[in-house]
This record gives structure tokens, sequence and C-alpha cells, in this order.
């Protein structure tokens, strides 16, 4: 009985470990990708692993690229103390709901091949991985544990929030300032500023990266405020030219005013006077004719006597 017991086990494991390795080779979403892992995390547990040790899960060749670590607490204990799980600190006043009488704490470190999922099934279009994607989960740990039954717990953030250190595992030249990015369940991402260099927050357990916008985009960017400052240019120059032609136009309109009062009142000058005539008002010529002189004098003669 013990040798047919022990070849079913065998049995059992081998077809386990060949549909979860067919699986792995087919995996397309990001969850589906943590339920591999938590199969794998759970095959390698053992009820004497000590409590608050961090151990490092053995993963198949067709799961290169990804590290794994998991680390056992008691449940009051990380809720009033906190812990550091890698790059990951949770500070003192976690909540972890519901609270079990242990927790196993999975950490994942995606490689850049498999962080390609979250491209896939996440709209990061515009931006580009300059990080692994870091993943928090937490799973029920005690020693009543079996393969058949984990569940997931959730784990938020309390009185201080959840950081993620990136120093060590982001990869840029870029003189662009990373940004933090946090793939939620729903399938929509929420990026953030770092609180400090490297180091982003969260509120609660998921995956989390650094992304920065590509430069395909950032081109388009540059290129549009170079079109918007020269349009602008453009404008001011067009409207500067403008302005000094309507100036020009007023000066030559007022000159050709002056010249035409001008010309009005001299004309004005030289014509006929206007007197009163008797109760009449009629226009009177100056005097310009040439009064008679008489050139010799003449006496008439003596009348006859």
């Amino acid at each position: 009985m013990s040798c047919l017991y022990s070849l079913t086990l065998i049995v059992l494991s081998l077809a386990s470990s060949t549909w979860m390795k067919s699986e792995a080779q087919g995996i397309k979403s990001a969850h589906l990708l943590d339920l591999v892992i938590r199969d794998y995390t759970f095959r390698s547990y053992d009820k004497y692993f000590r409590t608050g040790m961090l151990h490092t899960v053995d993963l198949p060749a067709n799961l290169s690229g990804i590290g794994v670590n998991t680390v056992r607490y008691r449940c009051g204990s990380l809720q009033r103390y906190g812990a550091r799980v890698e790059e990951f600190h949770l500070g003192s006043g976690v909540i972890v709901h519901p609270c079990v009488e242990r927790v196993m704490v999975v950490r994942q470190k995606l490689g850049y091949n498999w962080s390609s999922i979250y491209y896939d099934n996440y709209e990061l279009s515009g931006y580009q991985l300059v990080s692994p994607v870091l993943g928090l989960l937490a799973y029920n740990g005690g020693d009543d544990t079996n393969f058949s039954n984990p569940f997931e717990l959730r784990i938020l953030a309390g009185k201080s929030h959840i950081t993620i250190d990136f120093s060590n595992t982001i990869n840029t030249t870029a003189r662009l300032v990373p940004i933090c990015a946090s793939f939620e369940r729903d399938g929509k991402v929420t990026l953030s500023n770092q609180v400090s260099p490297n180091v982003c927050v969260a509120s609660g357990h998921g995956h989390f990266g650094m992304v920065i916008e590509s430069p395909l985009v950032l081109r388009k960017k540059v290129s549009g405020w170079k079109l918007a400052v020269g349009t602008s240019i453009g404008a001011a120059l067009g409207a500067i030219l403008l302005g000094l032609l309507l100036i020009a136009l007023f000066v030559k309109g007022k000159k050709k005013a002056r010249m035409e009062e001008m010309e009005r009142r001299a004309y004005e000058e030289e014509a006929l006077q206007v007197s009163m005539v008797g109760h009449v008002r009629a226009p009177t010529a100056p005097v310009t004719r040439t009064l008679p002189t008489i050139e010799h004098e003449y006496r008439p003669p003596p009348p006859p006597l």
C-alpha cells in the first residue's frame, strides 16, 4: 500500500508539473501568471519554514527571468510592526484582510521579457518600462496550508504608505525623470510621481513599475511645441507688420489732409472779399486799376475878346 501511495503521489506530482509547464508556455495575461507563480510557491512550501525568514522559490526553465521570494508572518505581528520584503517596505499599521493566523507574502520580480505581458494587458501607449515589474501578493499561510486550498489576502496601507524602492532595478540612461506606474486589477494604470529618487508609494498590494515617456512621443511633443512657438512668433511679427502698415497709412492720410487744408486756405486768401453794399453782401475786389495821370499840363486858350 505504501508503494502504491508513493507511486500515486509521484504520478500526481508529474501531472501537476506537466500542467503548470504547459500553462506557463501559453500565459497571455498577468492574472494567469500570478496563478502559476502562486502554484509553484505553494509547491515549494514547507511547514518548517521559519516565520519571518525570506525563501527563494525555484521556478522551471520556461519561467526564466522571473524571481520569486516568499516569507511567512503572523498576521498580528505584521499589522503591528510592518515588514520589509526585498524592495517593498510595509509600514507599521498595515492592514491584512482577512487576518488569518499566518500570512504568506509573495514578492515577484518579472524580467523584461515577462513584463511585456503588461504592455499587452494594460494601456501603456506612449510610455516604456525602465524597470522590471515588481509584484506584492499575500495568501493564507497556516500550518494546514495545502496546494489545493490557497486563497489571496488583501494588504492595505495603514498609518504609513507601502513604499517600493527601485534603486537596484531601474535601468535607464535617459535624462527624463521616471514616474511610478501601478497596474490595477481592473486593467487601468495609475501614474504618480516619485516620493524620493527611485522610490514609489502604494496604497496596497499589486504590481508596480517605473516608466518614462517614449522618445517618439517626446519628439512629437517637442515638434508640437516648436510649431506652437513658431506660430506664435509668426503671428506676432504679422501683427507688428500690420500695425506698421496701418501707422504708415494713417500718417500718409494725415499728410494728404494737411496739404488739402493748406491748399484750401491759400485759395480762400486769394478769393474776392465780401463787403456790405447796403443790405446786400457782395464780393468786392481790391483796387488794382491804375489811376490816369496827365502827362502834360494843358491849359485851354483864353476866350476871344
